[in-house]
């Protein structure tokens, strides 16, 4: 598949193609829409992604990542430094908000060899481009929609299979999933987004009632978004928390006792569940495993090495103080 075959398949010129991915001119909406579906429907990739360019290697990765703060990112970007560094192989840090033109610049210069790409959802603009790049490119995170890239990820639908199941286990019949507004709007992290939707499915195949409840990441926003929840549904005695953004918020104002009225469980890092004033149970981020991983499929790619598309890790669920027998279930009545 060439850049021809896109061109005529989305009825442009090869340059207009070209100015697409390249961003040197601009190009219309309508007009790059149809050139970024047709890469994605044909699978469009140079055919000497796998091996080295021509030139000569600078042993640099570039890791292009969402901005912001948060632990599991710290630790995913210091095991991917420690990964690379094992194999005499620098990193360089590109944030999203760089965009495309960043992106082109720390390609075009021949800065990097390979590009690690942290959590872009597949309608991110820059996919097109990193879809035609002459070399590796290793998704940390599995995009919406398939990209023919190499990704790397936790296997969320066993994960909220083994939440759902142990608060059913419980006699949990009726939980909140709580999440930030602000990771959500800004795509800063998509593991939030892809664990809830498979724990929704989870819930449902085990009669479990779940409730969508996002909020903004303040303190005050994180009390009234659970003033609300209670009183609208006093039936919840469970919450499941999506973003370690918003755990020590939820824990703060919840207004009842972690587990005896509600159980816990939270998406996130070892670290923020072992601090919390109650030990929470949680799904933990694998982020230093994923961030050698990554490391090691990018350059597996310069050596021919056969590379799964996606590769999948297994899981854990970690059950601490957080999550108890309903109040039902222990007095053996129904309300």
């Amino acid at each position: 598949m060439t850049i021809i075959d896109v061109a005529r398949a989305a009825g442009v010129a090869p340059s207009t193609v070209s100015y697409v991915l390249n961003g040197k001119r601009p190009i219309s909406a309508d007009t790059r829409r149809q050139v970024e579906q047709c890469i994605r429907r044909l699978g469009y990739r140079p055919l000497n992604r796998r091996t080295a360019t021509p030139r000569v290697r600078t042993n640099v990765l570039g890791l292009l990542a969402p901005g912001g703060s948060m632990p599991a990112m710290a630790e995913f970007v210091s095991a991917a430094m420690t990964a690379a560094g094992s194999r005499e192989q620098d990193l360089l840090l590109l944030t999203h908000d760089s965009g495309l033109a960043g992106l082109h610049r720390a390609m075009s210069t021949a800065v990097a060899d390979a590009l690690i790409v942290l959590d872009a959802p597949g309608s991110d603009p820059m996919m097109p481009a990193l879809m035609a790049l002459d070399r590796p490119v290793v998704m940390v995170g599995t995009p919406d929609r398939s990209t023919n890239l190499a990704c790397v990820d936790l296997d969320y639908g066993v994960a909220a299979s083994r939440a759902a199941g142990h608060l059913v286990s419980l006699g949990h019949r009726a939980v909140a999933v709580l999440g930030s507004t602000r990771v959500q709007d800004a795509g800063a992290c998509g593991y939030p987004r892809r664990f809830t939707r498979a724990f929704q499915a989870a819930a449902e195949k085990r009669g479990l009632r779940v409730r969508r409840q996002p909020c903004a990441c303040s303190h005050e926003a994180v009390r009234h978004c659970l003033d609300e929840l209670f009183a609208e549904d006093p039936a919840i005695t469970g919450l499941v928390v999506e973003s370690e953004l918003v755990l020590a918020a939820v824990l703060q104002h919840l207004g009842r006792r972690v587990p005896a009225d509600v159980s816990v469980i939270a998406v996130c890092h070892d670290d923020v569940a072992e601090r919390s004033p109650v030990r929470v149970t949680s799904v933990p981020v694998p982020a230093a495993q994923l961030g050698g991983l990554a490391v090691d499929m990018a350059l597996r790619q310069f050596d021919d090495d056969e590379v799964p598309a996606v590769r999948l890790l297994t899981p854990a669920l970690t059950i601490r103080e957080s999550t108890a027998p309903t109040p039902v279930t222990l007095s053996g009545t129904l309300c």
